[in-house]
């Protein structure tokens, strides 16, 4: 009866949103003005791009622009066709702006040759000498000339590829863009998406014919849809039974963008002009940067994006957000927030849209711009304790540095180990991987979502998995800024990787609540993943120029996991696991170093034992910031 009640909940709930998206379009054609562009950029290349403007836009009544520049295409195309929204929320589109979507030069409707993560060209000599910082300054300059009734001032907003459009962009110069909000923004393609430290995320296999295939013209339809691959029965099969990373060519020979995976697994040149993070400096708009603690494709891009321009723009407006969402969920209302099987409140959605987001662009856009928008430095959401909280920076000072210690016996504590000669240790299988998740849909899936806060239940049991726990919390204890992995090792190969994951153990009294969609899942002992990361050991010093391990000697691999705001309550346990594989999630290391692990063999697939030191002098762990 529950089961069938929760299908009827998500039944209406569909209902209700294919209503309110309804509701939305007639909005939409009531209220705006909607008219398609070829911008001119400096090149001769022609921009195709929508504006929607208010119909009741006059030379007494102006608003500002606020766009968005898309790699997805800006469809609906033609005339009478409009969307069934407008801007980042519903509210913005009620408070009324001149939306204005743009394909970005190579896709869509859009001339010109498409490239991965433009590089930006901070010296400009001549007019081929184009980036997305260039087709926004006469994007923008064409607008101010072409469009009327604006008041001046322009902001910028997008989400994953286009929260990259938004913060390369912004770097344009141009006076009036007032306000930029990168949101899951991709910031560097070595360690967002398609490489996490290096390890190629091969659950990303399925978009390559997206990144990697250029459109013969210009075109109102998906040009890339033949080469996608179906990978059956699932995911962790298909790709296990394909064997090495160089039988992907069977799909993706003319692929140019697994061509240049292949060709560049180092962080090289080609992946350093792809960085935009050495770019941010001497900024001029006002700056709110968004992502989701569980985002499994953009969780590095935000936190490094609102770092760096913090670093090197002391005086910039710049804000950070960071709520409990997957990959842009914050877009969208769902009443009940969940994340895979953790709720989180209601309507978390709505109170950033009304309580911060649009704050941040009325103020900028519309308002004083002054600064003084009433906002903190950092809204961020305490995972754990499940509420927002407000700082004034972040990483905060009044967090302190402690290292969780994996023991023996396999506890975990703050205490410093004595003993001597004393490891845990593992045999790692090449040709067994551990799965990165219980539930097989996700691998087959277009790119991964639910494992960020999954039950870790199913990997602890392994014997290629070590697993360190606290004693239960007698108070609560809440972790608040970066985590550094501190491991020391061995191998009896000659490369490795360690996959490390902090996990919030529940209590074996936790009751289920009332929006768990699966009858199966038991909260009581559930260990919850708050964050993971992995490092490839070859990388240990160097991500440009890696180096093989010495076998069976003890080493040092040091390596930052990404921030965290998680309370862990009273009764709950710390966990930490280790473990070498997370198979499909990321590609496997051969064990055996290799020039180039795109291009290894079979053969050079090896089992290897894998030790992790505990014992005075070589002691491993998780370094945390402890708020006070």
């Amino acid at each position: 009866m529950f089961r069938n009640l929760l299908t009827l909940v998500g039944l209406v709930l569909s209902v209700a949103a294919l209503a309110q998206s309804a509701s939305d379009e007639a909005y939409i054609r009531e209220h705006y003005i909607k008219a398609e562009y070829d911008i001119p950029v400096r090149d001769g290349v022609k921009l195709h791009t929508i504006v929607y403007a208010p119909k009741d836009a006059s030379a007494t009544k102006k608003y500002p622009f606020l766009m968005q520049r898309t790699c997805y295409s800006v469809a609906p195309y033609g005339p009478d066709k409009y969307p069934p929204r407008l801007g980042p929320s519903p509210h913005l589109m009620r408070d009324q702006y001149i939306f204005v979507y743009q394909d970005v030069r190579g896709r869509y409707l859009s001339e010109g040759t498409w490239t991965n993560m433009t590089p930006h060209l901070p010296n400009k000599k001549a007019k081929t000498d184009v980036d997305e910082a260039s087709d926004t300054y006469d994007t923008i300059e064409w607008l101010l000339k072409n469009v009327p009734h604006h008041n001046g001032r322009v902001g910028q907003w997008g989400i994953s590829y286009p929260g990259f459009y938004t913060t390369a962009s912004s770097l344009s110069g141009h006076p009036a863009l007032k306000a930029a909000s990168p949101q899951a923004p991709i910031a560097d393609f070595f360690f967002d998406d398609f490489h996490h430290n290096g390890a190629y995320t091969q659950g990303y296999y399925l978009t390559f014919p997206v990144f990697g295939v250029q459109a013969p013209k210009p075109t109102t339809e998906s040009w890339f849809n033949e080469g996608f691959i179906n990978a059956k029965p699932d995911g962790y099969t298909f790709n296990l039974n394909l064997g090495p990373l160089k039988n992907f060519d069977q799909y993706y020979k003319d692929n140019f963008f697994w061509q240049e995976m292949v060709a560049h697994p180092n962080k090289d040149a080609f992946w350093q002009k792809r960085d935009i993070l050495p770019h941010l400096k001497n900024l001029k708009p006002a700056y709110m940067t968004v992502g989701g603690w569980f985002d499994a494709e953009d969780l590095y891009g935000p936190l490094n994006t609102y770092k760096t321009i913090e670093k090197n723009n002391p005086n910039a407006y710049n804000t950070l957000v960071m709520g409990p969402f997957g990959h842009g969920r914050w877009s969208r209302e769902t009443g009940p927030t969940l994340h895979n099987d953790i709720y989180f409140g209601d309507s978390v959605a709505t109170f950033y849209q009304t309580n911060i987001e649009r704050i941040f662009f009325e103020h900028f856009l519309k308002g004083a711009g002054d600064g003084k928008t009433g906002l903190p430095e950092a809204y961020l959401f305490d995972t754990g304790k499940k509420a927002w909280r407000t700082f004034d920076q972040w990483p905060t000072t009044r967090a302190r540095k402690r290292t969780l210690y994996f023991q023996p016996g396999g506890k975990l504590g703050f205490e410093v180990p004595q003993g001597t000669s004393s490891y845990s240790e593992y045999v790692s299988d090449p040709l067994k991987p551990v799965p990165y998740t219980e539930d097989y849909t996700q691998m087959t899936g277009f790119t991964p979502f639910a494992y960020m806060s999954e039950d870790q239940r199913f990997a602890a049991t392994r014997p290629d998995v070590l697993v360190f726990q606290t004693e239960v919390l007698t108070e609560d204890l809440t972790l608040g800024g970066e985590l550094t992995a501190q491991l020391k090792i061995s191998t009896s190969g000659t490369d490795a990787d360690f996959f490390v994951k902090l996990i919030d153990v529940y209590p074996d009294d936790e009751k289920n609540h009332a929006y768990l969609t699966d009858k199966e899942v038991v909260l009581a002992g559930y260990q919850q993943m708050v964050r993971s990361e992995i490092m490839r050991a070859r990388f240990r010093k160097s991500f440009e120029k890696p180096e093989p391990l010495k076998a069976n000697e003890l080493t040092d691999v040091t390596f930052r996991l990404q921030d965290v705001l998680h309370t862990f309550k009273k009764g709950h346990r710390l966990m930490v696991q280790v473990q070498s594989t997370a198979f499909p999630l990321f590609d496997r290391n051969p064990q055996k170093y290799v020039e180039n692990i795109y291009k290894a063999e079979a053969s050079d697939f090896i089992k290897a034992t894998q030790r992790v030191y505990h014992q005075a002098g070589a002691a491993s762990g998780l370094t945390v910031e402890v708020l006070e």
